[in-house]
């Protein structure tokens, strides 16, 4: 069968297929992601050729951004995982614009065979030329077909032919939710869903009532609404699921400000959650800056130790959402290995990668509650200077508290420290 060797494809727009010369060890695709004319916005382009991961495709029209090569690293990754342990890939990408997150998955993660679905069929000419580098095959041995519905039809038509998939990824906009049953239901048990928002505004708590609407939890302003925004997202999968028999463990959890993006990769297993001490409530106070979180039989008894009294008025609460980890520390540790066998996190190629999947693993510790603490913020509020993150990090668990840095925002720490303690050590630190 003919594969494609991406290091042969030239900078012309014309694409050449060769005959894979051994198994592939490592990823053929080592070098940066780049392009012949970077932006750092949302572009919408007719005719320029594009390169990522050594992959020369064409956007056309469609909408497309250089900045979300990252999550498409993360999908290729976790893709190539699940083939290497069950043997074969079937993916939907469900919104699949120029068709670039599909040439990946079948390129580097192997698919067996991958649905391009795009609901605007004027994108066929681009999605199918980009996608004619792999050679489409016949049959039984097809390896991708380009189909223009929209996407709950497609994860419908699926389901309805009892043709259930490995992967769905969803690259979605806003806070769009009503996909979320359909992909359920067309997802084989043990399968993978990589959903995404981008709707900032409800993370941030600017519209509560559309969050409720679409994730049922009701978000309200927070510090670190951007961890929240990963939270929404899972929690309303959390609670969709639940409707339908299954449960779902997040793998990996990824904000991007370049949209934002949020974007989480989820796997489906059958039956319920046996307790709910992961979907409930988060508070802050605005008085003190502590955080914490609060079961559904707790909600009468919430309060701030700040505060002499149960009732306290500088109480923000935010739910219900996903309180358990944000990524699963041994899959993530699989993810890193890989990408150190591909050569993706090699010095001077893929440093940025190797960080953010070294963080996600700090991150994955139960025993982090949700949330995370600026240091600037928090030096602010104490009137005091704060000392450095490496330091803090020493002194915090010195004195027994997990702690971890976020991929989220640098300057942050997420701890189970409470504020008062934590602007204590903060101070001890600068006195030392």
């Amino acid at each position: 069968m003919l594969t494609l060797t991406p290091k042969t494809l030239s900078s012309s727009s014309s694409f050449t297929v060769h005959k894979s010369q051994s198994p592939r060890p490592k990823s053929p695709n080592s070098g940066k992601f780049q392009s012949s004319k970077w932006r750092s916005h949302t572009i919408f382009v007719k005719s320029e050729a594009q390169i990522e991961r050594d992959l020369q495709f064409e956007t056309g029209e469609t909408f497309f951004r250089h900045e979300s090569a990252r999550g498409r690293d993360l999908g290729v990754l976790s893709a190539t995982l699940y083939k290497r342990s069950k043997g074969s890939l079937r993916i939907l990408d469900a919104m699949c614009g120029c068709g670039i997150r599909s040439l990946r998955y079948l390129a580097e993660a192997n698919a067996d065979f991958v649905i391009a679905n795009d609901a605007n069929d004027a994108n066929r000419r681009i999605i199918t030329d980009n996608l004619s580098q792999i050679e489409r095959g016949t049959g039984d041995e097809r390896r991708w077909v380009v189909t223009h519905m929209l996407a709950n039809k497609a994860m419908i038509e699926r389901y309805l032919i009892g043709d259930f998939l490995d992967m769905i990824d969803i690259d979605s906009f806003g806070s769009d939710s009503a996909f979320l049953r359909d992909a359920f239901n067309a997802l084989k048990l043990g399968g993978l869903l990589y959903l995404t928002s981008t709707d900032g505004y409800s993370s941030g708590g600017h519209r509560p009532y559309n969050s409720l609407a679409a994730y049922g939890a009701f978000i309200r302003p927070m510090p670190f609404g951007n961890e929240i925004g990963l939270r929404m997202l899972i929690g309303g999968a959390v609670r969709e699921a639940a409707l339908l028999g299954y449960h779902v463990t997040p793998l990996f959890s990824y904000y991007s400000y370049h949209g934002p993006v949020f974007r989480v990769l989820l796997r489906v297993h059958r039956g319920k959650l046996h307790e709910d001490r992961n979907y409930g409530f988060v508070t802050h106070c605005r008085l003190c800056g502590h955080s914490d979180t609060v079961r559904w039989d707790e909600l009468g008894l919430m309060g701030c130790p700040c505060s002499d009294t149960k009732a306290s008025s500088s109480l923000v609460v935010s739910g219900p959402m996903w309180l358990g980890p944000l990524h699963d520390a041994s899959y993530v540790t699989e993810m890193l290995e890989l990408a150190r066998e591909w050569g993706w996190v090699s010095e001077g190629t893929g440093i940025d990668l190797e960080k953010l999947l070294s963080i996600m693993i700090e991150e994955s510790d139960p025993r982090l509650p949700p949330g995370y603490t600026k240091m600037d913020e928090m030096a602010s509020r104490a009137k005091m200077n704060s000392p450095s993150l490496k330091n803090m990090m020493s002194a915090l668990v010195k004195e027994g508290y997990a702690v971890s840095r976020s991929h989220i925002i640098p300057n942050a720490l997420k701890t189970d420290c409470p504020m008062s303690h934590f602007v204590r050590i903060a101070e001890d630190e600068l006195q030392s």
